[in-house]
This record gives structure tokens, C-alpha cells and sequence, in this order.
């Protein structure tokens, strides 16, 4: 066995959760003439389907080295949904408490998992409206973590061990194509994810190019900003980017709607079986647009953050789709003829 194989392995038998975490499988969606292949690095396959449970133990192990949370400590988060779940198995499993501070922006399926592993949810908005309010969840955490002498808010958004979380990613990248990897694209939220992950795959792959994609609305690469329905990446106005988006490190910085990645997400359901999550489907929507112009013989990995499973009330129901006007027929046959080319079927 080569020892890149052996690198990604992981036990047979594991007796936590978190053991079973990285590791997670690449899926070539499309691959051209020229021999330029599109493969989706698919963190689904963590436990909880999602890669931010990677940062979650990261910032947990961090604040138990620095003495910060003590044993039957209290965990206090903002979070979308994917962050808490991550911190919820780890909290479980190690004996704290965890308080998500949570609006109704976040799908419900994660919120459901938080509750059913034993999260409290706090509501910074319960009026049952679907605004964005980052903002607000994080003065409450911090809030809430300053009025408990046994609490920490591990602040994702300001946080450097969200980061080096995702270190495994470019180590895992670099390992399973031996180097040969040459645009790694990725959303930016807190940016631990995509920059972790650069930062690490540019030790060993110094010349790959990183591609961040938020949605439209948000500000990070500038404005205009307006609402948007992406859930768990981007950063909304009156938000402050995160510590963690080094855009010195970013070679660029783009922009997809709501409209175009929800459909993209929905034609590759369609078109593969492969359920990926609504942002996700942005940043897959970003590297098919760009297969036709590649250099022969690239290899583009796409950075798919969470699986689609947490969607069926939102991207995958009809329903809630047009009730806020983000399905257009058009662009989701451009995307499944544009998918059917590249695969060539």
C-alpha cells in the first residue's frame, strides 16, 4: 500500500463519533476533451454531512489546551446550523453543554439536529421571520458567554482554530492526487474553510489558484448588499468579515445568485443522485462555468461543504422555491445542458 493510501485511511473500528471524521471521498463530476476534470471533494461524508464539524473539534481542542473550558464547561456558538452541529457531537461526547444562538435563517433540519443531541437553542429573532441576523447572534453570544464565568463563545468568525480544522483537507488533496491539483474553489463564510484548506495545500502545491464564491448580497468581495438565501456562507451587511478571509491568499473573489445555485444543486440531484447543499451548488455552478476555458489537462477541486439531505424543506421543495421567486426553468435547463456536454450524456 502506497503510503498516500495509507494517509487516507481511517480505522476500521472507532469508539467516538469525531473519529470518523475527514477522510471524505472526491466524486469527478465532469471531465473534458482536453482531459480537464472537475472533482468534488465531498464533505457530506463527515459525520452530521458537513465539513464545519472538522473546525468544530478544532476550536474545542484549542480551548481545552489554553485552559479556557473546563471539564462540564459550557459551549456557547452563533451558528446557521452546520457550526452547532459539529459542536453538538463534540459537546456530547466530552460532557459539556452547548447553546446555539440560532434565527430561523437556518434550515430546520439543523436545528432539529442541535435539539436532538441535546443543544440548547436560543433565538435572537423569534418572530418567525427568515432574515439573516449574524450580527445579532453574536453580540448574544458574547453576551451570554460574559454572564457565565463557565461559558466560552468560541467565536467561529474570529477564531484560528476554525481554520486550522481544514488543514486536513489540503493534506487529504494533496495526498489523493499526488500533488496535481490546480484551482481549488470554495465558498467563503467564515473563510476557515477555503483558506485553511489553501493554506495547507500550498505547502505542498505552492502553485495552486483558490477561488472564493459568496453570494450575491454578501459583501466580502464588495457590494451591492442585499438579502440572500445561502445558507451558512457569506457575510451579510452589518456582519463583520471574519478574521480568517486572508485575501491575500485568494487569487479571486466571485459572486453567484440564489437563483443559479439552488438550480445547480437541484440538475445535479437530477443528473447524478448527488444531493449537495444550496451553497454548495453555487460554487459547483462557478466551476462548471469555467471547464470550457480550462488549460488542458487541470484539475479544478470544488470544496462541496454539506450535502443537500438538510434541504428538502428549502432548495428541494417547489413550494418554498417559488414562493420567493428562485426558481427560473430557464436557467436550470442553461445548467443541465451545460452538465450534459461536460459529462457527455
Amino acid at each position: 500500500m502506497s503510503p498516500s493510501n495509507k494517509a487516507l485511511m481511517r480505522p476500521a473500528v472507532v469508539s467516538r463519533v469525531s473519529d470518523l471524521i475527514g477522510y471524505t471521498p472526491l466524486f469527478e463530476l465532469c471531465r473534458t476533451e482536453n482531459g480537464s476534470r472537475l472533482l468534488l471533494k465531498l464533505e457530506q461524508f463527515n459525520p452530521t454531512g458537513t465539513a464545519k464539524i472538522r473546525m468544530a473539534r478544532a476550536m474545542i481542542d484549542a480551548a481545552e489546551e489554553a485552559g479556557e473550558l473546563r471539564p462540564g464547561g459550557r459551549i456557547i456558538e452563533s451558528t446557521s446550523g452546520n457550526t452547532g452541529l459539529g459542536l453538538a457531537v463534540i459537546a456530547a461526547e466530552r460532557g459539556y453543554t452547548f447553546t446555539a444562538v440560532v434565527d430561523n435563517h437556518a434550515a430546520a433540519d439543523k436545528l432539529r439536529g442541535m435539539k436532538a443531541m441535546g443543544t440548547e437553542l436560543v433565538y435572537v429573532v423569534d418572530d418567525g421571520t427568515e432574515e439573516l441576523a449574524t450580527a445579532a447572534r453574536e453580540d448574544l453570544a458574547e453576551q451570554m458567554a460574559d454572564e457565565d464565568a463557565n461559558a466560552i463563545f468560541t467565536e467561529q468568525h474570529n477564531n484560528p482554530a476554525n481554520a486550522v480544522g481544514y488543514y486536513a483537507v489540503g493534506r487529504e488533496l494533496a495526498a489523493a492526487l499526488d500533488g496535481r491539483v490546480d484551482i481549488l474553489i470554495g465558498a467563503v463564510g467564515t473563510g476557515g474553510g477555503l483558506c485553511g484548506t489553501g493554506l495547507e495545500l500550498r505547502r505542498t502545491v505552492p502553485h495552486v489558484r483558490i477561488v472564493g464564491v459568496e453570494p450575491k448580497g454578501s459583501i466580502a468581495f464588495g457590494g451591492p448588499a442585499h438579502d440572500y438565501y445561502q445558507s451558512g456562507t457569506g457575510t451579510p451587511e452589518g456582519a463583520t468579515i471574519g478574521a480568517l478571509v486572508d485575501f491575500d491568499l485568494i487569487d479571486e473573489g466571485v459572486k453567484v445568485g440564489d437563483i443559479e445555485a439552488f438550480a445547480t444543486a437541484r440538475v445535479v440531484a437530477r443528473r447524478t443522485g448527488l444531493l449537495i447543499g444550496g451553497s454548495a451548488g453555487g460554487v459547483v455552478y462557478e466551476a462548471l462555468t469555467r471547464m470550457a476555458v480550462l488549460p488542458p489537462e487541470t484539475t479544478m477541486v470544488a470544496f462541496v461543504n454539506d450535502g443537500g439531505e438538510k434541504y428538502m424543506d428549502t432548495v428541494f421543495n417547489d413550494d418554498w422555491m417559488n414562493a420567493r421567486d428562485l426558481i427560473d426553468p430557464t436557467v436550470e435547463r442553461e445548467i443541465d445542458e451545460l452538465l450534459t456536454k461536460l459529462r457527455g450524456n
